[in-house]
């Protein structure tokens, strides 16, 4: 500690050169004044009072600046906390600014200060040995990630490690390959040699890496493809009729199924693919063994359809003899046939039964009608035989009259018979006809 320090003597000395100015004695009291000052400053001891410093200049100076003298004697003590704090702040900054200097990222700063001065280039090892761990982590992270994923956030949290560990990597200094810091390395414990066959081996992980994620995106993407077209033609397929816009829906879905197989077994989307894969081909065979069924229900019936629109053609324009009737029939019951084929497990099995009730019950009308023909037609028949009999009886020499008319009565009550509606109908009104009024002339002349 000394008595005067130099922030107030330098105020002092200020004060006192403008003093000096004035005239000749100013300037010769001013250094007497300076030499008393100099030696204070040397001097240990407290220091200078208001009052001793009033003393040291009063004699020559009677008249000197009070304010100047309490400011002096206001900064007469030792550097404070603050001014050293600012010297330090300084005497840091300089060294910062050198160590950042001489971990520029260029070669021709570097690599000279390695050579020379490598203490200084410690924040880059520090930096260096903190991104070889964290890209190497990082890599080993979302290779157990991608390869062991379970779910897409799996992929998506690896992509976001192969990033972040291709920053890390970014940030080693290639320039450097093979450099070894022995001092700070022993003392550290670097895991990093950092070699050419390091780095590449490094760079090649997270290439690897980045070939396995744009590998897993790609097989993703298809699956959500395939799998979001089966959903819309599970869910579009039974809106659509039967025929070519269900068809083109069916090609649709076993597309999707196809590309749904298609997908790599050993990404994280085939994994998934294999487990929705079974159950997709399931619902498709389920749907298209409905559909066969059906398309095979609709084509017995068509079918048969066909054959009952012939059998109804057929039948139109009554009367017919019969031989078209059992033409009819025959018809009928091929189409019946047709419609009996359809199975009960089948989608069309109730439509199937709807025509076959139909066409069982116009089979049954066209046999009744074949029936009525063939009974008329032996009625006509066996009349006609009966009038010729009649005939021959009436020629004879002396007909029986009573006879005449009973036989008349007997041909009359055949063709009775007869119904409408048939071939012979016709013919056996108009010997109906013939024979009434026959039998009522013989009866006239009978009575």
């Amino acid at each position: 500690m000394v008595r005067l320090y130099d922030q107030s003597f330098e105020i002092l000395k200020r004060e006192l050169q403008k003093n000096a100015q004035k005239d000749l004695v100013g300037e010769v009291g001013a250094e007497i004044i300076l030499k008393r000052l100099e030696k204070m400053r040397s001097q240990p001891g407290e220091p200078l009072t208001l009052d001793e410093l009033n003393n040291l200049v009063s004699d020559q100076f009677p008249d000197f600046n009070q304010s100047v003298l309490k400011q002096a004697a206001k900064a007469n003590h030792p550097p404070g906390i603050g001014s050293k704090m600012l010297l330090g702040t300084a005497i840091l900054g300089g060294f910062v600014g050198i160590v950042a200097l001489a971990n520029l990222p260029y070669p021709m700063i570097r690599f000279p200060v390695s050579k020379t001065v490598p203490i200084l280039l410690i924040p880059s090892y520090i930096s260096m040995d903190y991104n070889y761990r964290q890209a190497v982590s990082l890599v080993e992270q979302s290779d157990q990630l991608i390869n062991q994923a379970t779910a897409i956030t799996d992929i998506e949290l690896g992509i976001k490690k192969v990033e972040k560990s291709q920053q890390h990597l970014d940030k080693l200094p290639v320039w450097f390959l093979g450099y070894y810091p022995q001092a700070y390395c022993s003392f550290m414990g670097c895991v990093w040699r950092f070699t050419f066959d390091e780095y590449e081996s490094a760079r090649k992980n997270i290439g690897r890496m980045e070939s396995k994620i744009f590998q897993e995106q790609n097989a993703y993407q298809a699956y959500t493809k395939a799998e979001q077209l089966i959903k819309e033609s599970q869910k579009n397929f039974s809106k659509l009729s039967a025929g070519n816009q269900q068809q083109q829906m069916i090609n649709q879905w076993q597309n999707a199924i196809d590309q749904l197989d298609k997908i790599p077994s050993a990404t994280l989307a085939g994994k998934l693919a294999e487990k929705d894969l079974e159950t997709a081909k399931r619902d498709f065979q389920e749907k298209l063994g409905f559909v066969a069924g059906t398309i095979k229900g609709n084509t017995l019936i068509d079918a048969g359809m066909q054959f009952g629109i012939q059998a109804a053609k057929a039948a139109q324009n009554p009367p017919h003899t019969a031989k078209q009737w059992e033409q009819v029939i025959k018809l009928w019951q091929e189409a019946i046939r047709r419609l009996e084929q359809v199975p009960t497990d089948n989608p069309s099995y109730l439509d199937a039964q709807k025509k076959l009730a139909e066409y069982q019950s116009n089979l049954g009308s066209s046999e009744s009608r074949l029936q009525a023909e063939k009974d008329a037609v032996e009625s006509v028949k066996q009349a006609k035989a009966a009038i010729a009999q009649w005939q021959t009886s009436a020629r004879s020499k002396e007909p029986n009259i009573g006879s005449l008319i009973g036989q008349l009565t007997d041909i009359i009550s055949i063709l009775e018979q007869v119904p409408a509606g048939t071939t012979v109908s016709a013919e056996a009104q108009k010997l109906l006809g013939s024979a009434r009024h026959t039998h009522d002339k013989l009866s006239e002349k009978w009575v």
